[in-house]
């Protein structure tokens, strides 16, 4: 396959290889900023942190935390056909949601560097009868060797986005090469399926978007009380995974909105939490009271903005907040999954950067299920108006609930199209264990 493979990939197959050295001080800036675990590293050689279970194994491959959670009704699923489940993802906040959402026979490891040597040590070990990648995370090296050892592979959640189109048909040879391994592509869309088609992904089937068939975020029973006494009566709002720039327009919005709304709190929730003292510092220094969930603060009668920077806890928040905005999207990031946020009953508040969910975004907002801020004064109103009027809420609420049961469906159609493969590996654990 080597010899047959376009040039760019067998230049980066060469490069990768003979990089595998500076990985040492490449892991050794990451380990500084955060980046990485330090009591894992083995993993991003591709040297397993726990032995491999007997029996077929599943391997499922997501980039970071949006998409290990839009796999979550997936797995639960697949933990019913007998087999176990291998999830790999490149994030330590990734890693740290894994553990808390999944049971402890689901095995998370960080996917390897893309090195050969990495990669084939970690399929040595692992030997999945089955790999999954979710969404459009594509790295040569894993793709190339899985399918030389003829794993067979699904890309599931597909995505293409409008960015990455126009870039991946400037390499036609590498893409439709890396998307040849594939033996079916399941995509979120028709769009996304015709993008993929025309990128020369050979089986391409829409079966829609499985973050639209996430269950609601899970919340302890013990903290949602301790935070629901400490909020008492408060009206809240929640900024959901902001960004650098959002929380200046979100302290901002609250300074302005507080006269009129006396019991006013602001949460936010941001993307990355080790950003959380900084964004304290930040509103405390422009006269707003501030409370961090990280140093164990909780919001007291006169806190204005509450920090929320932890991991795993959005279900305690959505719970408390009839008004969810969705960070990423005042900026030019690209906008943040709404979909729990709905599910536990919040009405819904973005700004215009949605790229990255323009499909869902869409949906919603032309039926009235979500609100679009075109700047941070068109903020300020909508987050008055969502806050202060029970009845507007609770129509944003019913539309984006309605839009939810429309798009719904993916998980079903997904494990339709997996049933030949999870036959397949049934058939060889009987073989195995006669």
């Amino acid at each position: 396959m080597a010899n047959s493979l376009p040039m760019t990939l067998q230049v980066y197959r060469r490069a990768s290889a003979l990089a595998a050295p500076l990985v040492g001080p490449v892991t050794g800036r990451r380990l500084k900023q955060g980046k990485e675990d330090p009591a894992r590293l083995g993993e991003r050689r591709g040297i397993a942190g726990v032995a491999r279970p007997d029996g077929p194994l599943i391997w499922i491959h997501g980039a970071s935390v949006g998409e290990v959670l839009a796999a979550a009704g997936l797995i639960e699923r697949l933990r019913e056909f007998n087999v176990r489940i291998l999830l790999t993802s490149g994030t330590v906040t990734s890693a740290a949601i894994a553990a808390k959402r999944f049971p402890p026979d689901v095995i998370h490891q960080y996917v390897p560097f893309d090195s050969p040597r990495f990669v084939a040590r970690f399929l040595d070990h692992w030997q999945p009868g089955l790999a999954l990648f979710i969404e459009s995370d594509l790295w040569p090296n894993l793709l190339l060797s899985s399918a030389e050892r003829r794993i067979p592979m699904v890309l599931i959640n597909g995505r293409m986005s409008p960015r990455s189109f126009p870039r991946w048909r400037r390499a036609p040879g590498t893409i439709s090469t890396l998307l040849g391994c594939f033996d079916l592509c399941l995509a979120q869309s028709d769009l996304d399926a015709e993008r993929f088609s025309a990128l020369g992904c050979p089986n391409v089937v829409t079966s829609g978007n499985l973050k639209l068939d996430v269950a609601a975020p899970p919340a302890d029973p013990v903290r949602l009380d301790e935070l629901g006494r400490a909020v008492q009566e408060r009206n809240v709002i929640v900024a959901a995974s902001t960004h650098p720039g959002e929380e200046e327009i979100i302290g901002d919005a609250h300074r302005r909105l507080a006269a009129s709304i006396p019991s006013l709190l602001s949460v936010i929730v941001p993307r990355h939490p080790k950003r959380g003292i900084a964004i304290a510092r930040m509103l405390a220094a422009s006269g707003l009271r501030v409370a961090v969930r990280s140093q164990n603060e909780l919001p007291s009668a006169h806190t204005d903005i509450y920090i929320a920077d932890t991991i795993g806890e959005l279900g305690l928040f959505y719970r408390l907040a009839p008004v969810v905005f969705m960070g990423g999207s005042l900026v030019a990031h690209g906008g943040q999954n709404p979909i729990e946020a709905i599910k536990l009953g919040a009405a819904i508040l973005h700004g215009p950067h949605v790229f990255n969910f323009t499909e869902i975004y869409q949906s919603l907002d032309e039926v009235g299920g979500a609100l679009c801020a075109a700047d941070g004064e068109h903020f300020v109103k909508l987050l008055a108006h969502l806050s202060c009027n029970p009845i507007a809420r609770q129509q944003v609420v019913a539309a984006a609930e309605r839009v939810m049961a429309r798009l719904g469906g993916a998980l079903g159609k997904t494990l339709g199209a997996l049933e030949p493969y999870l036959l397949q590996l049934r058939l060889e654990r009987v073989a195995a264990d006669a």
